[in-house]
């Protein structure tokens, strides 16, 4: 359910591009209005919509809805509408009141536009709020230092797996730096077992490997910059060191050959993993529950994973993490009853809504979380994704959802040019820094 989630939003972002056109019609009655009556929430329709069915469900008969005068009304939209529905209906006077989004570039043109709270100061004011959620994950929803939406999902970091039986058999330990990592390629290689498994006919794979590697050499700041919309944020010296990095890689048979046709979308790089074909492979964590699915004695047997290493000399600190932070809800800026809104974002945090996600198989990022993990379906990677988030400095949102929908498709042909060898990381560089 995730990895579908994950992978069909790469081709969504240019359907929200026009947002910035719309005007703030909104829903109700007026701007932020606090008068009572039903306010609508508009959630992406797959699987994992029926935790929010049982969330609407609970929060209606609650005395928190009595207080706010109001009720919640839910609209499912099927995955693949999604973007368009909720593009089309924030133009017209049907908009949502409350709706699901993946934060960043997902959001910045109806922040552009003036059609969502900006919820910082009402969270830092909420015990509830301000307490309730990992505060990394709080901030990766937003723009500009501004929170525009509240953790209603489970985390997806990207995290490295490798195959704990090759290590063992080839005396291997997961590596911590960059110089250990490139160790235990040449250890591989020699054992003709290909390093990494990588999807590379679907590109977005690749993206990864640029995140983790432009944070651990400059900084979680470097793509700050870039997300922010200042493509002569590119120029930073670490992504150019990050496009070499990758390009060495290549060079080293890291990935093994005829990587640019294996794909992840119909489980390929995860059968060269689960196969021993490859002894490691860079991933979101929904991999551990795909693998569960499809190989289910190598997942439960010879499964292990640990984070992204440090880049020697590099600015990075090796507890940053990378990916999908989580899912979000964000207000529309003329919500028809507010009190409700804000009372149903509250739910977020409640030990029920958590204790759902959890038997739905996701990794909420609530902070009593971590005290209810046992009772996951697999308590152990729960575990070490929820501590993985919990103590890094900073997540970084993925690129292609974190940027300008306009630059996503753009970035996502440059990153596939850099690894079939059809551009050069200078090449690369200024292409990015072209972006407008």
């Amino acid at each position: 359910m995730e990895s579908y989630s994950r992978r069909w939003f790469l081709g969504a972002g240019a359907t929200f591009a026009s947002a910035a056109a719309l005007t703030a019609c909104g829903s109700g009655s007026g701007s932020g209005g606090s008068g009572g009556g039903t306010i609508t929430a508009m959630v992406y329709g797959d699987d994992a919509a029926k935790i929010q069915a049982q969330q609407v469900k609970r929060f209606n008969s609650s005395a928190a809805a009595k207080k706010a005068k109001g009720e919640v009304k839910l609209q499912k939209i099927p995955a693949s509408d999604y973007p368009a529905k909720l593009r089309t209906a924030m133009g017209s006077p049907n908009a949502p009141d409350v709706f699901f989004n993946w934060g960043g570039g997902s959001i910045k043109a109806y922040q552009e536009a003036d059609q969502l709270i900006d919820l910082t100061d009402i969270i830092q004011s909420d015990a509830v709020l301000k307490d309730g959620f990992l505060p990394t994950v709080l901030a990766s929803g937003g723009l500009k230092g501004k929170t525009y939406g509240v953790p209603m999902r489970g985390t997806q970091p990207v995290v490295l797996f490798y195959n704990k039986t090759l290590f063992a058999e080839h005396k291997l330990q997961p590596p911590t730096s960059w110089d250990q990592l490139l160790d235990i390629n040449a250890k591989l290689k020699k054992a003709n077992i290909t390093p990494f498994a990588l999807g590379g006919a679907d590109v977005w794979p690749e993206l990864m490997w640029l995140e983790y590697l432009v944070d651990r050499i400059g900084g979680p700041a470097v793509f700050a910059r870039i997300k922010d919309g200042d493509a002569s944020g590119w120029g930073d010296p670490a992504v150019l060191k990050a496009a070499q990095t990758v390009e060495q890689l290549i060079d080293d048979g890291a990935f093994g050959k005829g990587y640019s046709s294996v794909s992840y979308n119909n489980h390929g790089a995860s059968a060269a993993f689960a196969k021993g074909k490859a002894a490691m492979h860079l991933m979101g964590s929904w991999e551990f529950s795909t693998l569960l699915g499809i190989f289910p004695d190598f997942a439960k047997k010879d499964v292990g994973w640990c984070a992204f290493p440090k880049f020697d000399g590099g600015a990075g600190d090796i507890r940053n993490v990378v990916g999908n932070p989580n899912n979000y809800w964000s207000v529309n800026a003329r919500v028809s009853n507010k009190d409700a809104a804000i009372a149903f974002l509250r739910d977020c945090a409640s030990e029920t809504y958590t204790k759902d996600l959890i038997a739905n198989g996701d990794v909420p990022t609530t902070t009593i979380a971590a005290n209810l993990l046992d009772s996951s379906p697999n308590p152990e990677f729960a575990k070490f994704q929820y501590q993985m988030v919990q103590q890094a400095p900073a997540f970084t949102l993925s690129w292609d959802q974190a940027v300008d929908p306009s630059w996503q498709t753009p970035m996502l042909t440059e990153i596939n040019k850099l690894f079939v060898g059809k551009s050069t990381p200078t090449r690369f560089v200024a292409a990015l820094k072209g972006l407008k």
